[in-house]
């Protein structure tokens, strides 16, 4: 089997998004910018709108232009987060702007799927790694890009394999990923069900949970994060995440780093809720944790009511963005917080039952989150070898 050097230019058409500067609007059509793009699929957690009169005038068909994404189009961030992909699918309508590229395969030279997992191959990242430590800033030209390589088999059957192989395992991820979802719907609706048939009490958020900041070790100091193995979380964290049950932190900081910050260790199933900027996300872990300040971490008096203050707490997240304040960024106050005002049901019984249900729920989602960490670790294994031919098909 034949295997082809060529470049960007030589295999696909180039383009981008708007250059035009549009206003943002609170629906519509999505307007994505490279901040959507990372390396294992698209963020929408932070997506910008535009109206349906800019959408038509700026994402129109046109045939000499390449402006509008297009079902098996492969669009690459190219300013900041630079060389995350996306494969078009065809029910996908959306706006990009400049920061975003569009490459269209020519499909009689290679298989969009193919050139979608070539470009998330580490040969084709170390590429664009190589052109970001020669510019002071993380941008790709479009004539970067075009100059980029690709090396793929010469024959498209062959591609298709590869993509097929690879595919399959971003199936199975997709598919679990849409169960996890469904599961976290059915507990709220769970919830919902609750509040709209019991009769519920009053009270003071201090008077059912006890409320914990984080804190940042000192990021000089290298004792305080290497070889670290306590969970540290970031509001990063959990923005970027697709469910409120977390497997692992980005970064860990090490038992002095604890002891040399405010960070504070907070217990298994504790309520993580992020408090600044990002407000109003939420995270459960089954292991000790600590995060860092821009969190309340709440600890429930009685752990029956864990599962019904998360819902609830999730449920009014616009009120506790309504109650923060800030001339940088928002954030609530621990103080504030506490003096918010939650219902419970009056009878123990109905929160005795749904926090057991919800735990069952909780160890279906953390299964299907570890299979789809093995998914993806063994995709990522077998990525390089089928890109570089090491493993035949």
């Amino acid at each position: 089997m034949k295997w082809e050097r060529k470049t960007i230019n030589e295999v696909c058409y180039v383009g981008d998004g708007a250059h035009a500067s549009i206003k943002r609007t609170s629906d519509g059509f999505q307007y994505l910018t490279s901040k959507n793009f990372k390396l294992d699929g698209l963020d929408l957690n932070k997506v910008d709108f535009i109206s349906e009169e800019d959408f038509l005038k700026h994402f129109k068909d046109e045939s000499k232009a390449i402006t509008k994404p297009k079902s098996n189009d492969v669009l690459l961030s190219i300013i900041g987060s630079l060389g995350a992909p996306y494969l078009v699918k065809e029910e996908d309508v959306f706006g990009l702007s400049s920061s975003v590229s569009i490459l269209r395969p020519i499909n009689e030279i290679i298989e969009p799927k193919f050139l979608y997992y070539w470009i998330k191959s580490n040969e084709f990242q170390s590429s664009i790694n190589n052109i970001k430590s020669g510019v002071a800033q993380s941008f790709l030209s479009l004539g970067m890009i075009k100059s980029l390589p690709v090396i793929y088999p010469n024959k498209l059957p062959t591609q298709r394999k590869i993509a097929s192989i690879l595919s399959a395992y971003d199936d199975l991820i997709e598919n679990n990923l849409k169960r996890i979802k469904l599961l976290e719907e059915k507990a709220f609706l769970r919830y919902k069900g609750i509040v709209r048939s019991e009769k519920m009490e009053e009270f003071y958020i201090e008077e059912v949970c006890e409320t914990l900041g984080g804190g940042t070790p000192a990021t000089g100091d290298r004792r305080f994060w290497d070889e670290g193995e306590i969970l540290w979380f970031s509001p990063t964290d959990l923005t970027k995440h697709n469910s409120i049950v977390l497997l692992d932190s980005d970064k860990k900081i090490t038992e002095l780093g604890l002891q040399k910050s405010s960070a504070k260790l907070v217990p298994p199933k504790t309520i993580l809720m992020t408090s600044r900027a990002s407000i109003g996300y939420f995270g459960l872990i089954n292991k000790p944790a600590s995060t860092n300040q821009g969190f309340i971490n709440i600890i429930p008096f009685n752990e029956n009511h864990r599962a019904y203050m998360l819902f609830d707490l999730k449920n009014r997240k616009e009120e506790i963005i309504g109650n923060a304040n800030g001339s940088t960024f928002l954030e609530i106050s621990k103080g504030k917080f506490r003096q918010m005002k939650i219902k419970f049901p009056k009878d123990e019984k109905v929160l005795v039952d749904f926090e057991r249900e919800f735990e069952i729920t909780f160890n279906f989602i953390e299964n299907l989150l570890k299979q789809n960490s093995k998914l993806r670790e063994a995709r990522d294994i077998l990525l390089p070898k089928l890109m570089n031919g090491q493993i035949e098909v």
